[in-house]
């Protein structure tokens, strides 16, 4: 069975399955498109160009009310867990009468976990949905019915970011309706600078305000703590850095003292929603005790909605909701344009050649194959750096055009993992923090001592894999500072002419793109990499 689905608003994509295959999923972001974009007509185009045939069933994810009538008949809403919000109909697309698959966006994010999940059918879970809007636990039974254990808060992750906009004198507290979208993540890294557990009277105030129970917390509403310290008080203030830690925790607390009230132990878990991709909490989650496993898709966030109800569509026209995929998933580099000779060298491919330059603390673009579908860079479209030295990740901020106390990631051979960062698992996507056992990896230690680790083997990536053997035959380290290729605000870069832009005006040293290397001659980073490797060659 052949499916399609996309997502049309909020981080707009499509997807499309073949015989429970996940064969692509295109985000509208990607490719250096505004971040949460939604479809527009090319990217329907685009998805097109990667169908051989006509799809057997079309997929629309569930969203808020629209103002057609018509369309409210046969596209779902925004909520509903069970299987009541799924609308079927049919269409006409290309000669062809196809059927039509509508479902919830809540049940989007649920089906869509379990079937990416490594739980086989049949299997009984529990599974927690928090995201901007919803935060809620849930029962699935062996049959895949969908049960809402309770709610636990709406808006958890629209609360967490308003913290952050509270704080901020640039938000306009006054006018606005939501926090806004990039806010969460941001919290989520200065709440690692917190240095004590307690909140004070006027914090435990904030508290209460923001974790109130009503159905929304609007940012205007903000105006009753303005007599509050942290209010506009600005996001270096270690003050308010402490809060942020204290408030974090409180809000993860609010869940767990749910799930230990009302959840039977030894169950395994799934996170969907945007909170599954804050990597202290997923941690949190997997060393609570309470769950036999935990799951957290790469998709979590609203990226991954097109194919949870493609997943649920799967489910319903032929039973069986698991489908088998892969990371990187997203469309092909593109090679659109010759690299100019005049402001870069080329250099024949060699694994060997990148990882010199990285030990000569050259940072470098890389890109490679199919994008990874998610937000996070996953080793095809990355910034890669030697992860020595705090500098270093001062450098990759003002490359990124980012505040300064956001942590720079590492990623590492697998076999490494435990040595370095005391995990004993693989950990592919970049979901879990885990605790630096080295002073000797600056770069990728944030302030608390924790990283957020991803793992490469032979299997997972085979060129990042062959990178990191290079650069530990080197350094005696199998790691590497990875971030995301991108522009401010934008998806990951997906076309030579982007990424040539981008090495000029962020000031990288150079790339490599699908294996091919092209060095910033105007770097003076490279200039001293070719003057070393001159006298080196010249004393032999």
């Amino acid at each position: 069975m052949k499916i399609l689905s996309y997502n049309p608003g909020h981080d707009g994509a499509f997807a499309y399955l073949e015989d429970g295959r996940l064969v692509f999923s295109v985000e509208v972001e990607k490719g250096s498109r505004y971040r949460h974009s939604p479809l527009t007509v090319p990217d329907v185009f685009d998805a097109l160009a990667e169908l051989q045939d006509v799809p057997d069933v079309i997929c629309r994810g569930g969203w808020w009310p629209g103002d057609s009538p018509q369309s409210q008949r046969t596209v779902a809403g925004y909520f509903g867990s069970d299987r009541n919000q799924v609308v079927v109909s049919r269409k006409r697309i290309l000669g062809r009468t196809v059927d039509f698959f509508s479902s919830s966006h809540e049940r989007s994010h649920l089906l869509g976990a379990f079937g990416m999940s490594t739980l086989p059918m049949g299997s009984p879970c529990y599974a927690l949905l928090w995201e901007g809007v919803i935060g809620a636990f849930y029962e699935i039974d062996a049959e895949l019915n969908v049960a809402k254990i309770g709610n636990v808060m709406s808006e958890p992750g629209h609360r967490y970011a308003m913290l952050y906009a509270l704080a901020d004198p640039t938000f306009d507290k006054s006018s606005a309706e939501y926090s806004r979208l990039s806010d969460a993540g941001k919290l989520m890294a200065l709440a690692s600078f917190s240095k004590r557990s307690q909140p004070s009277a006027e914090e435990e105030r904030i508290i209460s305000f923001l974790l109130q129970d009503c159905q929304h917390l609007k940012p205007q509403q903000c105006e009753a703590l303005k007599g509050l310290r942290h209010y506009n008080v600005g996001l270096d203030d270690q003050e308010f850095r402490n809060f942020a830690g204290i408030f974090s925790d409180r809000l993860f607390d609010r869940f767990h003292r749910f799930a230990e009230a009302n959840l039977k132990r030894g169950m395994p878990l799934l996170i969907a929603g945007g909170c599954g991709l804050n990597c202290d909490w997923n941690t949190k989650w997997m060393e609570s005790g309470l769950f036999s496993e935990v799951f957290v898709p790469p998709v979590a966030n609203d990226s991954g909605s097109a194919i949870g109800t493609a997943i649920d569509a799967q489910f319903y026209f032929t039973g069986d909701p698991k489908v088998t995929w892969n990371v990187y998933s997203g469309l092909d580099f593109l090679a659109d344009e010759v690299v100019d000779p005049a402001n870069f060298d080329e250099w024949e491919p060699n694994v060997a050649t990148v990882a010199e330059m990285l030990t000569s603390d050259l940072i470098i673009g890389w890109a490679n194959g199919r994008y990874e579908i998610g937000p996070r860079a996953l080793g095809n479209r990355s910034i890669l750096a030697a992860p020595f030295a705090a500098s270093t990740r001062e450098r990759l901020n003002v490359i990124k055009q980012r505040e300064q106390f956001r942590p720079i990631a590492p990623v590492c051979l697998e076999e490494d993992a435990r040595k370095w960062f005391g995990c004993n698992r693989p950990s592919p996507f970049m979901l879990y923090t885990h605790r630096a056992s080295t002073d000797a990896l600056a770069a990728v230690t944030h302030v608390n001592g924790t990283a957020r680790l991803q793992t490469v083997s032979s299997l997972t990536n085979r060129p990042l894999f062959e990178l990191l053997t290079a650069f530990k035959s080197l350094t005696g380290y199998g790691v590497l500072c990875n971030t995301s290729l991108n522009f401010n605000s934008k998806g990951f870069i997906n076309s030579t002419s982007d990424l040539s832009a981008y090495t000029l005006q962020h000031h990288l040293d150079g790339f490599v793109a699908e294996g091919r290397i092209y060095m910033l001659k105007s770097s003076l980073g490279y200039q001293k990499y070719l003057g070393d490797k001159k006298r080196r060659l010249a004393t032999r």
